[in-house]
């Protein structure tokens, strides 16, 4: 919601220019601004293709906003779970620009707090944008009545959608229905059960308006599949269990989805002679089949040779550091890596390039996976690298599995470096490896142009387990639990042991690296609990979390430029 004058001064400048103008020439066709050769709603917007280039637009903003079509590195690191009980930031566990201390990170000017702020409002506005143009819209431009509701449900989706993220996040915020189309400076912060009123009215309506399942228009845009999705989560943070449980049923049996169980997709799903159906869900170009019944909503990357495209990151986000950990114990580069040019680059395109910056925690990486360690297909040896070789013919070390007590004493390592930021478990959901498509000298730099999912049908059965449990019917939220667990070849859940805890552990099982975790903590109000017991940064345990950090600090920009009506501040901060 950027979109101030910053003080009155510049205000009163405008005004001047503007009486100044008046009144040296009084012609109102002159003042008139008409768009006539670039781009601007008023032209974009009046055929039904320029609108749909606008939903484009939000596709391409929630992409690059949330799941690392930018280089915002601590915004969608922190996005995807760093900073709970599942990840913290290995590169540097003292880092001041990435969560590793909530009291000095989480402040009302620091930049994550601006651009969780921002970037949703962002959206809206131009959701709200979108749905006025198609109310105002001559019928004659659309191709049936169908297709003008299709595209009025998207734009209600994200603006749903992007509330979702601010209600969560900063609790009660001001409710735009509108599109804001001059300074404004009195924004007011609405309770929030005025956006999840919104929010309802949207999702309920896009729910009978946008398309069913295989009938979108494209791979990636949203069916109704995902506004019930959305819509479950909606009633799950308000308490409305008995609401979620009809959503989520809707959805599980009458849309058309289904949890894969039975391997499917291309011959290359199989990268090291292995894999299996969870394996499949995540391969290169499944997301978007017509066979996978269980993607609700994919985010759509695409490859450097294609204008726009961008990447998701895959291993510099999640990667460790490997190529940084210097020599082998007799003292020679302890990754080689790939020949390219005629030179050895330290890099390997079966690793790729990570950074480190989001690193399982313990809990994340063993406690939560129990008896089942060895049995559990999301565990497996495919989808969770464990394993690192020293890869250099030149030291006797050459093949052997990585192991710093192999060093002498006095060798210099450092054990946080070691550890946190050169080797640690790798998930591999998002890493496409031996598929380079840029930057072969880095081993593709910590790209991946893997479609990321955004929804998935495993997650709908783990809301409506949530409002079982919720709601003291713990034997049916066992069985939606167990579905889950069955695909996972895992032990099943017995009732005796499902509570909000229980469902969160399998949440990380099943969907690390797809969530946003302080979404669901914050639901299940377990987020400050489960930071404390679960996050073993190594110089900050537990990440100083304080009772107060269940909300983010309204930025402080929003209450400064709010000149002409209160904007208190969240408590704490």
């Amino acid at each position: 919601m950027n979109i101030y004058i910053k003080n009155r001064n510049i205000l009163a400048a405008i005004s001047l220019v503007l009486s100044s103008a008046w009144m040296a020439c009084n012609d109102d066709a002159f003042l008139e601004e008409k768009p006539m050769d670039f781009l601007a709603p008023e032209t974009a917007y009046q055929t039904e293709a320029g609108l749909r280039q606008g939903i484009n637009g939000l596709h391409w903003s929630v992409r690059n906003d949330f799941f690392f079509g930018e280089e915002i590195q601590e915004h969608s690191s922190t996005y995807k779970g760093l900073g709970t009980d599942v990840a913290y930031h290995g590169e540097d566990p003292n880092s001041t620009k990435f969560v590793c201390d909530y009291v000095n990170y989480f402040t009302s000017t620091n930049g994550i707090v601006r651009e969780w702020w921002r970037r949703p409002f962002r959206i809206i506005q131009r959701a709200n944008l979108i749905m006025q143009y198609i109310e105002q819209s001559d019928p004659s431009i659309w191709s049936s009545e169908a297709k003008k509701g299709e595209y009025y449900g998207e734009a209600q989706f994200f603006r749903a959608w992007c509330y979702r993220h601010l209600v969560s996040n900063y609790g009660d915020v001001p409710v735009v229905r509108e599109v804001i189309s001059s300074a404004k400076t009195d924004f007011v912060r609405s309770p929030k059960a005025e956006a999840f009123a919104l929010m309802e009215e949207d999702l309920t309506q896009a729910a009978g308006t946008l398309p069913e399942r295989g009938r979108e228009e494209a791979p990636g845009r949203i069916t109704r599949g995902a506004a019930l999705h959305l819509l479950t989560e909606v009633y799950l943070m308000q308490g409305k269990y008995s609401e979620a449980i009809q959503s989520s049923t809707r959805l599980i049996d009458n849309m058309g989805y289904r949890l894969m169980t039975e391997r499917f997709g291309g011959a290359g799903n199989s990268v090291w002679g292995t894999g299996d159906v969870f394996w499949d869900l995540f391969a290169t170009d499944n997301q978007n089949l017509a066979d996978n019944t269980e993607n609700i909503w994919a985010i759509q990357f695409e490859g450097p040779s294609v204008i726009g495209g961008n990447n998701n990151r895959g291993s510099r986000a999640w990667g460790p550091a490997y190529f940084r950990m210097g020599n082998t114990p007799d003292g020679v580069t302890a990754f080689r890596g790939e020949l390219i040019d005629g030179k050895y680059t330290g890099y390997s395109d079966t690793l790729g390039r990570g950074v480190s910056w989001i690193r399982p925690t313990y809990f994340m990486s063993r406690l939560v996976w129990g008896a089942d360690f060895d049995r559990d297909i999301r565990n497996a040896r495919h989808m969770v690298k464990r394993d690192f070789y020293f890869d250099n013919p030149e030291s006797a070390y050459h093949g052997q599995l990585i192991d710093f007590s192999l060093y002498p004493p006095g060798a210099g390592r450092d054990p946080i470096r070691d550890t946190c930021q050169y080797i640690y478990p790798f998930f591999m959901k998002f890493f496409d490896p031996c598929n380079v498509q840029e930057s072969p000298a880095t081993s593709g730099n910590g790209a991946s142009y893997k479609d990321v999912y955004a929804m998935r049908l495993a997650e709908t059965y783990l809301y409506r387990a949530e409002a079982y449990i919720q709601t003291g019917q713990i034997d049916r939220a066992t069985e939606d639990i167990n579905v889950i667990r069955r695909r996972a070849n895992a032990t099943p859940a017995t009732p005796d042991r499902v509570d909000i805890d229980y469902l969160l552990d399998e949440r990380a099982r099943e969907l690390y690296q797809e969530e946003c975790r302080f979404f669901a903590l914050r639901r299940t109000g377990k987020l400050i609990e489960r930071v404390r017991r679960y996050n073993n940064n190594p110089l900050h345990p537990g990440l100083n979390i304080q009772d107060y950090h269940v909300l983010l600090p309204i930025p402080q920009e929003q209450i400064d430029l709010n000149i002409d009506a209160d904007f208190p501040q969240n408590p704490g901060y």
